[in-house]
Formats: structure tokens, sequence, C-alpha cells
């Protein structure tokens, strides 16, 4: 697995998340997505926000903003399903991972989609 660690920035209210990311390594998205791909029961999250998702989002995700991420009992009912979570660079994602792994989820933060080397799809998924 490739890995990367994260830049450490302090940031007031945020400073939790990006100590957190510090402390964590991070697979690069396309390390996660091979795992995800292995798992038949896994959910690809991307916790941008719609406009974001609309403008190009990995094919096959779910897209649930963080700005609503506390909304995930309504769109992700199996809690034994591994989450791989997406954004654009990484720290909103690791964000959700940790208020979502506080809901009960198994959430793994694979990064940003601008380290995605693969196929991108517009607008909302069918």
């Amino acid at each position: 697995m490739v890995w990367r660690q994260t830049d450490f920035v302090i940031i007031p209210n945020e400073a939790r998340v990006y100590e957190h990311m510090f402390r964590e390594r991070r697979p690069l998205i396309d390390e996660g997505l091979k795992e995800y791909r292995k798992d038949g029961h896994a959910v690809l999250l991307d916790v941008r926000e719609e406009d974001e998702y609309e403008e190009g989002h990995v094919p096959g995700c779910l897209n649930l903003p963080l700005s609503r991420i506390t909304e995930a009992g309504k769109v992700l009912s199996d809690k034994d399903a591994k989450l791989y979570v997406y954004c654009r660079s990484g720290a909103r994602s690791a964000k959700a991972c940790m208020v979502l792994t506080e809901m009960g989820y198994h959430a793994v933060n694979i990064g940003g989609i601008l380290d995605y080397t693969g196929e991108v799809k517009t607008g909302k998924e069918r």
C-alpha cells in the first residue's frame, strides 16, 4: 500500500481534525479504491458538496456532504459495511471519518480526488 503523511495545520476549533490527520497515515485514493473494489460489501462515499461532486467524482460513489454527515443514518443503513471516504484533498474526509466512527460506522479516509488517476464521472449518479 502507498502511504502519504499529511501536512500539520492548526486551525482554531478544528485542531483536533488536523492533529488526527497528522498522526494518521492514509492511503492515496487509488490504493484505497483498490481495497474498496475487493470488498463487495463496502460503500464509497464522497463528502464534498453537491456542486463539487457534480463537477467530477469517482463512478459508483455515494455523495453525502460533510455539512450533512450527521444524516448518515438516513442514507447508510448498514453499519457493518466499511465506508471508504474521500473528498477533494483529504481534510474533509478525515473529519467525516471521525464523525462516522463516533456514529458507529467503520470509516476509512482514502484521501482526496486531487490525487485520483482514474475515470471521473460528471453530473449526478442515476
